[in-house]
């Protein structure tokens, strides 16, 4: 108990003796820098590279899908989608 409340009294005038300190300012300027560097970046959030890569997954599967089921109607039909038909428009 007693290491506990001096651990919180160090830190609590550790904080006071940094927020009166250029330490603050040299903080808040580092940030605004790195904001600065960070937005000249083509970054993107977690968020957004989370839901793109399960828009990714989500295209993947019907694509997969797809294939099987032109595989099927290839297997049907007895052509093949590499053979140059000629009939076929695009």
């Amino acid at each position: 108990m007693l290491g506990q409340k001096v651990f919180e009294e160090i830190s609590g005038k550790l904080g006071e003796v940094l927020g009166e300190s250029p330490a603050k300012d040299i903080e808040k300027n580092l940030r605004a820098v790195l904001q600065g560097v960070f937005a000249k970046l083509d970054l993107v959030t977690r968020e957004e590279f989370d839901v793109q890569q399960a828009v990714l997954l989500r295209t993947r599967e019907k694509l997969d899908a797809l294939e099987v089921k032109v595989a099927t109607l290839e297997s049907l039909t007895g052509t093949d989608a590499g053979e140059d038909t000629g009939n076929m428009a695009l």
